[in-house]
């Protein structure tokens, strides 16, 4: 006998929500219920134009029979309220990455849900996706032998040159690492296992940036982050990594990832995204080989469909909270590393999930 499909509700009606909501009308075993948002009108405004019958506030999403699992899409900073009230409200959820901004309400997100047997999805999933899967089946198969270290860097003038309201990613809980980390620390620590201690160095070009984009356009904010950030990670299993995050970069360098091994180098997908060439350097090569991605490219909502598959199997999900708590933790030792120069353990440890086989598929229930 066929399953229902999970009903599924949105908090937060933001640009980040379309995507969201296209991709997961494609998955048969999901089904959206409700959207709803701090602005109504912008609720009512999603909920018509992707067929969503039900809009209204946050409160009315986490209140609804049908919601099973709600999808948190607002701003970093309540990232971790918004979760653990679905959670009290009995509701499994998936968020937008960082899991929060602080560590101790993240560990308190994931008490709460562990207590009523709940489960915690984290961003980002792009990482779900044909081109990081594919290396990581790759690198699982020995392409490049043992995996001994690896470089990423992510490199751009900032989110200040096109976002019409960029104040928020130059606060405490945001900046490069906290924004766009989690798509690298991710994926390095599903190549390599937990991260053991972090070191970094930080810097800001300037106090303030002047929006460029929009009706706002030459309004100064303040800078009140790193913009530009070094960072050394070691891993418990062994191996080590080094990694660029910079608002600072004329030159731009977006999704560089490349793993070193004993027996060649694996240059990865951009894991901001879903697809991409994956290449391998062997020894004594002239030039890199390109080899198969194969799977699913996937899109936003990949995550929600892992876990919706976990809930209805009792497997465990890839996205999960521990590894979204684990790479918190990372991030914010790198932070602290910046401001006191120390190199900072990390106490969490994460279990490696499996790689999705090749034939997965998330339009096929």
């Amino acid at each position: 006998m066929a399953q229902q499909p999970v009903g599924v509700g949105f908090v937060g009606a933001g640009m980040i929500s379309d995507t969201y909501l296209e991709h997961l009308a494609q998955f048969p075993e999901v089904t959206v219920v409700a959207v709803g948002d701090i602005d109504t009108d912008r609720a009512a405004a999603q909920a018509e134009k992707h067929g969503v019958p039900v809009s209204g506030t946050p409160d009315d999403v986490l209140a609804h029979p049908d919601v099973e699992l709600v999808v948190n899409l607002t701003i970093p900073a309540v990232h971790a309220q918004v979760s653990l009230a679905a959670i009290e409200a009995g509701k499994h959820v998936w968020s937008e990455k960082p899991i929060a901004t602080a560590f101790a309400d993240a560990q308190q997100l994931l008490e709460a849900a562990a207590a009523k047997g709940l489960r915690v999805g984290i961003a980002p999933d792009t990482v779900l996706g044909q081109g990081v899967q594919s290396a990581l089946r790759a690198i699982r198969a020995g392409e490049i032998g043992q995996p001994i270290a690896a470089h990423t860097a992510m490199m751009s003038l900032g989110p200040d040159k096109w976002h019409p309201n960029p104040e928020f990613f130059f606060q405490p809980g945001a900046g490069p690492v906290l924004d766009m980390g989690p798509y690298y620390l991710t994926t390095l620590v599903n190549v390599f296992g937990s991260v053991a201690r972090v070191s970094a160095f930080g810097l800001a070009s300037g106090p303030t940036r002047t929006v460029v984009a929009g009706p706002r356009a030459g309004e100064e904010f303040p800078v009140l982050i790193p913009t530009h950030v070094n960072a050394n990670l070691e891993f418990v299993a062994g191996g080590a990594s080094s990694s660029i995050f910079s608002w600072e970069s004329a030159l731009p360098r977006m999704g560089v990832v490349e793993i070193t091994g004993t027996e060649g180098t694996l240059s990865i997908p951009d894991p901001n995204m879903f697809e991409g060439p994956l290449r391998v350097y062997r020894p004594d090569a002239e030039d890199w080989e390109d080899l198969p991605t194969e799977g699913t490219v996937g899109g936003r909502g990949l995550g929600v469909l892992d876990m919706v598959r976990g809930i209805r199997s009792g497997e465990p999900h890839r996205a999960s909270g521990e590894i979204g708590l684990h790479v918190l933790e990372t991030m914010l030792a790198i932070e602290e590393s910046t401001r006191t120069g120390q190199t900072i353990d990390i106490a969490s440890r994460i279990a490696q999930p499996a790689a999705i086989p090749a034939d997965w598929t998330p339009y096929e229930a």
